[in-house]
């Protein structure tokens, strides 16, 4: 998914620098309502990166949207853009999208699979909504920065159709990345994470494994969950902080919520549109690229060509005029 906004926050940044907790917290962060293209189009709610914190582990985008009615109407519709050093995670709770990109992939995906794309040094896709599409969407879309050591690697996209999956007395638990309670999900990651859908059907309570160095963060995708005793609205996240083994989560019938986990991540980044660099200048060059390549006929480029999607590949947006700069990687009042 692209970030679409004609301004990006320049808040989209973080540094290293920052002092990571190591004890348990409860930070209940808001999220924000962004359109995911024109004036009539699907509205989306951003809870990362937020104004108090801007990453979990390596997770630092997390959109979540519906359950939205899209009956006789397109759904999602997001012309081909550009990604740089992060990977895209999508989930699906309802619905289907259309996965096009520049290594030449085609897949459809469903609710319960879960493609995994690697930017690398540079990548183009495009998502829809398939022209018969189901009558509602709803899911996440989420971004895993790449370490330095993995950030230019070749660009690639992997497809899963089943996960493993953790059966317990009030719901399940589904491994998206790393591990939790011994099961292991087969998507690649570059850095120590961990991702999971929580649901309970019938509603009631589900425990949930930690590792304890890591941080983590629970993102409700319906209402009446609790978690940690807290009230966590539909597309907020609570953060867990470190230190825990364990947490347990409540919901209504239909509950469903993501956790989203890893190490600190300690190294500076500048995010700006689409790009994860570790400067200005790489976004300049990112940005520049992407400009003189899209709906080009040039053989060689770096983000290379959407076959296949019908129309024009969203232009970037202007840049700032001050300078991106790394900042913390939470709001200075804390």
């Amino acid at each position: 998914m692209s970030n679409v906004e004609n301004r990006p926050a320049e808040q989209e940044v973080c540094s290293a620098g920052s002092a990571i907790a190591t004890e348990p917290d409860a930070e209940l962060l808001h999220p924000r309502e962004v359109p995911l293209g024109g004036p009539r189009a699907m509205r989306v709610r951003r809870a990362l990166p937020n104004r108090d914190r801007r990453m979990v582990g390596a997770w630092c985008f997390a959109d979540s949207y519906g359950p939205t009615d899209i009956t006789r109407q397109p759904g999602m519709q997001v012309p081909p853009h550009p990604h740089t050093g992060l990977q895209t995670v999508t989930w699906l709770v309802e619905g289907e999208v259309w996965h096009q990109d520049s290594v030449g992939s085609r897949q459809l995906v469903r609710p319960g699979q879960l493609p995994l794309m690697t930017a690398g040094h540079g990548i183009a896709h495009s998502e829809q909504s398939p022209p018969e599409h189901s009558a509602r969407l709803y899911g996440a879309q989420l971004w895993v920065a790449l370490p330095e050591r993995s950030r230019h690697v070749a660009p690639a996209f992997e497809f899963y159709d089943s996960l493993p999956r953790h059966e317990l007395r009030d719901g399940a638990i589904t491994v998206l990345a790393g591990e939790v309670d011994g099961a292991v999900s087969p998507a690649r990651t570059h850095s120590p994470l961990v991702g999971a859908c929580l649901s309970l059907p019938g509603g009631g309570s589900l425990p949930v494994p930690l590792e304890p160095d890591f941080e983590h963060a629970v993102l409700a995708l319906s209402p009446g969950l609790i978690a940690e005793d807290v009230p966590v609205p539909v597309g907020a996240m609570l953060y867990l902080g470190r230190g825990r083994n364990e947490t347990r989560i409540s919901a209504q019938p239909g509950g469903q919520a993501l956790l989203l986990g890893g190490e600190p991540f300690r190294e500076d980044l500048v995010m700006w549109w689409n790009f994860v660099g570790r400067s200005h200048e790489d976004v300049v060059a990112a940005r520049e690229t992407w400009e003189a390549e899209h709906d080009s006929d040039a053989a060689e480029r770096r983000f290379g060509a959407v076959h296949g999607y019908d129309g024009p590949a969203l232009p970037a947006p202007s840049l700032p005029h001050a300078r991106l700069k790394a900042r913390s990687r939470y709001h200075p009042h804390r």
